[in-house]
């Protein structure tokens, strides 16, 4: 496969996408629910039964989705203009006689701005497939949560780091004036490129490790789905494997970013940090921050003890744990982690933004299940904190927002029900919950926007309760920058 063959490819290729419909609805449509919902369980042949009589569309599904050997003759046909010769000499067809095979996947995504198309190196998902040491990995959960997660209010520039398939430079065409796409795996610069012609889009594209092809230089965004996988210090599969050792992809992802914002400048992260005996991981995370010069939002969504973690990625990399290789494969990576004591590895969003002023620093877990995305939460927890900084909690007037709940929990007691908790309750975004005294409670039910600034809300509190107003004061300020952080009260 060679960049100039692929590209040339890219306009009748997305001529013949076009004319046969080849888009996520179509496809939804051809397959039915029962077999789409089989096509993303990896299962062939609900999928291949559906794709019967399906004309054009049915035979690219089978061609392109599911690896099937198809007639050469019916896939001229499908992919005319195309000419089969051409695709087979830019690598994203092979041909036996009659017979013709993808060598690439090619399949349509709907990013919320209609279908685009995406391609990337073949799995084993649907037919055995070894795993090549530059193998370009598709769209896989890491890359939905991130698309899912980041930020997507318009911007000038937008640099994408380890951009393996393109997948988030092109979302980030759809917000962004400009994106920069780097990887230092020339396969992936190339799929890229030939990911962005296909779309009819224009991306800068440089080949490099992390920062350096854009060493200098800043962004207004920074979006990145960096090899962080824990392990040893060793490349067996560049799309995960970072050759840092432990977490040190993520400590140099995480550290460089800010570097490379400008004022006011966000960057949206995956990332990966360790659990060690005796250490918090927050304390590790924020070491790799300066003092200066950033806010950050790190927000784990996973813990995965050793064992479980080794074993995923090494069946994610095509590994069979009943081969004996890959056992001692598995024991040299146990053993690797067990010498640096490690606990666990975290895994979650991490979420920058560029500013002038002291770094605030605020990692916290995540794990419980939530439907919003956290890409507009990340900006609005941004615009809350520069609102903390810039003012005197005080004497300003707050409102509980309106989706904020105050539960309190019962347990049988001696005497009937005893309360044990009582919490504060976010019903949207991350859904935070904060647990409240019955002082607290009483303090947020004195918020209604238009009434009392909160230093005359604790004036009133102390003297109702017979409260020591200094002290309910020293508690009532971090309460309330707390609460502002996570948005369950906000400035009236």
């Amino acid at each position: 496969m060679t960049r100039d063959l692929l590209l040339s490819v890219c306009a009748p290729l997305r001529e013949a996408l076009t004319r046969a419909a080849f888009d996520t609805d179509s496809i939804l449509d051809l397959l039915g629910p029962e077999a789409h919902a089989a096509l993303d369980r990896h299962e062939p042949v609900p999928v291949r039964r559906a794709c019967a009589g399906g004309g054009d569309l049915g035979l690219l599904v089978r061609l392109f989705l599911l690896g099937d050997d198809c007639d050469a003759d019916a896939v001229a046909s499908a992919l005319s203009p195309l000419d089969i010769d051409d695709a087979v000499a830019a690598g994203l067809l092979s041909r036996d006689g009659d017979v013709v095979r993808a060598e690439l996947d090619l399949r349509p995504l709907d990013l919320g701005t209609g279908t685009r198309w995406v391609l990337s190196d073949l799995d084993g998902s649907m037919r055995p497939r070894p795993t090549a040491d530059d193998h370009v990995i598709g769209v896989g959960h890491a890359s939905l949560s991130l698309l899912q997660g980041t930020p997507t209010r318009p911007v000038g520039t937008v640099l994408d780091v380890g951009t393996g398939c393109g997948i988030q430079a092109l979302r980030a065409a759809d917000y962004a004036g400009a994106v920069t796409a780097t990887d230092v795996n020339a396969r992936a610069t190339d799929l890229t490129a030939a990911t962005a012609a296909l779309n009819g889009l224009d991306f800068e594209i440089l080949e490099g490790s992390w920062f350096a092809p854009v060493a200098g230089r800043t962004f207004d965004q920074i979006v990145a789905n960096p090899p962080f996988v824990v392990s040893e210090a060793r490349v067996v599969n560049s799309y995960r494997d970072s050759g840092l050792d432990l977490d040190g992809a993520s400590e140099l992802m995480i550290s460089g970013a800010t570097d490379h914002l400008a004022p006011g400048g966000t960057a949206a992260m995956l990332a990966s940090w360790l659990h060690v005996d005796g250490e918090d991981w927050r304390h590790r995370v924020a070491s790799w921050l300066p003092a200066h010069g950033v806010d950050a939002w790190i927000v784990q969504r996973d813990v995965a003890d050793p064992a479980l973690y080794v074993g995923t990625w090494l069946r994610d990399g095509g590994g069979d744990l009943r081969d004996p290789a890959v056992q001692a494969r598995a024991a040299a990576w146990l053993d690797h982690l067990a010498e640096a004591d490690v606990e666990g590895v975290g895994f979650g969003f991490v979420y920058l933004r560029r500013t002038d002023a002291p770094s605030d620093i605020l990692c916290e877990d995540l794990r419980h299940g939530f439907t919003d995305p956290l890409g507009d939460e990340a900006l609005a927890y941004f615009d809350r904190l520069a609102w903390l900084r810039d003012h005197d909690v005080l004497g300003a007037r707050f409102a509980v927002r309106p989706d904020t709940a105050l539960e309190r929990v019962f347990l049988p007691g001696d005497d009937g029900w005893k309360q044990v908790v009582a919490r504060v309750h976010r019903g949207s975004g991350p859904q935070w919950q904060h647990e409240v005294d019955e002082l607290a409670a009483a303090l947020l039910a004195g918020m209604r926007g238009d009434g009392l600034a909160l230093e005359e809300l604790i004036t009133l509190l102390a003297f109702a309760h017979d409260e020591d107003e200094e002290s309910l004061t020293a508690t009532a300020i971090p309460l309330v920058h707390s609460l502002v952080r996570h948005g369950l009260i906000e400035p009236a």
